[in-house]
């Protein structure tokens, strides 16, 4: 019997991360039996039974586990190669699934698209905008745009660049509520905070200056999970934000909708990282749409760039 076996190697790892048939045939664009037929033609290649199927669930075999092991660093490994050698000939087409922060991808990537699609006019888009956590492996995202560190190492990570965190109000607050000097200033203000849409935890503000760190939590009348929602907020003057210095915050800036509070402090900076899983080969698409978000929003990230 001759199988393909790098493929049927992607689809036993897909299985074996989704713990289903139905899953992984969805994450793969297959029908279910498809996937089904590759499993067995392996199984029979390979002599040995690498799944426990019940109704309910499924478990790998001994010889399943030892298998899975080396498929992923064999997939790992084949994913480094090719990134070594530099861009494949090959040309980028297919549907790509990718998911961006929202703010990014109405203000940067959606107005980029028709340059995208001169460049790559194969490629079928699917394009997600949202703040939320995404889990890669069981929605069938190809790769993120997200901005913060990384905590999970099961993903590959490149950072895109970085922004400087900028601590800002509307005047019509600052009027109402006073222009904070010091740190100790905030204990009669109001923050606009801002939660994680998956765990709901509100995110102090950070402080710096030369040896000294501080995260202030205060009281706020609205927070957001979304960075266009959280910074209209501000501007309509409900308190304090804290805002990484993209074009839209510049934008606010310039026209005095907004003012810099506490200059004396910094507030850190943002790292933007592009996200794909460490056990996925990278497709010439996947690679195609990082090298192009890359030199995309090296205006979005640059403090010098017009509004």
């Amino acid at each position: 019997m001759r199988i393909d076996r790098f493929k049927s190697m992607e689809v036993f790892v897909r299985v074996v991360e989704l713990a289903s048939f139905s899953r992984a045939a969805t994450a793969l664009h297959l029908p279910k039996g498809r996937v089904t037929t590759i499993i067995q033609d392996l199984e029979t290649h390979l002599g040995v039974r690498l799944l426990h199927r019940t109704t309910r669930r499924l478990s790998l075999t001994d010889d399943g586990m030892l298998y899975h092991q080396r498929a992923v660093a064999m997939l790992q490994e084949m994913n480094e190669l090719e990134a070594a050698l530099g861009h494949a000939v090959v040309t980028p087409a297919g549907r790509l699934r990718v998911d961006v922060p929202a703010a990014i991808g109405r203000h940067a990537i959606a107005p980029a698209l028709p340059d995208f699609f001169r460049r790559y006019p194969q490629v079928v888009l699917e394009l997600g905008s949202s703040d939320r956590p995404v889990d890669l492996i069981a929605e069938g995202v190809d790769c993120v745009i997200r901005g913060g560190l990384v905590h999970d190492e099961s993903l590959v990570a490149r950072q895109l660049g970085s922004m400087a965190v900028v601590t800002c109000a509307a005047p019509d607050y600052l009027q109402r509520h006073g222009t904070p000097a010091t740190l100790a200033d905030l204990e009669q203000h109001h923050f606009v905070n801002f939660f994680s849409a998956k765990t709901g935890r509100v995110f102090p503000f950070d402080f710096r200056r030369a040896d000294e760190a501080h995260e202030i939590s205060r009281p706020h009348w609205v927070a957001a999970n979304d960075a266009d929602t959280y910074t209209a907020a501000a501007v309509a003057g409900m308190g304090l934000m804290q805002s990484p210095d993209n074009r839209v915050l510049r934008e606010h800036l310039a026209s005095g909708r907004l003012v810099p509070v506490l200059p004396d402090w910094n507030a850190g900076t943002l790292p933007i990282v592009a996200l794909y899983p460490r056990n996925r080969h990278l497709t010439a698409k996947v690679r195609a749409f990082i090298e192009w978000a890359a030199a995309l929003l090296q205006a979005e990230l640059d403090p010098t760039a017009p509004p």
